[in-house]
């Protein structure tokens, strides 16, 4: 049996959800356990998307969901430093515009991108 690495993680030390490669529906059952993680982590949960390089609605689909029972407990979502064609895909999901969601992104300022500088931050470096 072949194991391939897994390409969304959580990191229980630092409440970050990383993702990585291509993120689809194919791939959405590998992906159930780091975000049930995230769910019960303490505090605010940040998505890190700078290694992503494809991802459907279905990604989308299951960060809505993280996002919305994390503001429920009274916490929230950060996605950090989506390349643009996933940009592109937050837009239109509008995942962005749900309550308690962040977008930052270090290319957010210069106006690169589809979202205003309402919408996103600038992702803090380092």
């Amino acid at each position: 049996m072949i194991r391939f690495a897994p390409i969304v993680t959580f990191d229980e030390q630092r409440l970050v959800v990383r993702c990585r490669g291509d993120e689809d529906r194919s791939t959405q059952s590998l992906r159930r356990a780091p975000l049930s993680r995230a769910l019960m982590a303490s505090g605010s949960v940040t998505v890190h998307m700078a290694e992503l390089a494809f991802a459907d609605s279905s990604l989308m689909l299951d960060l809505t969901m993280l996002a919305r029972r994390l503001r429920k407990g009274g916490r929230e979502l950060t996605v950090r430093d989506p390349q643009p064609q996933i940009l592109r895909l937050i837009e239109l999901v509008g995942l962005h515009r749900l309550p308690g969601v962040v977008v930052e992104s270090v290319g957010a300022p210069d106006g690169r991108w589809a979202l205003t500088a309402q919408d996103i931050r600038p992702s803090p470096v380092g």
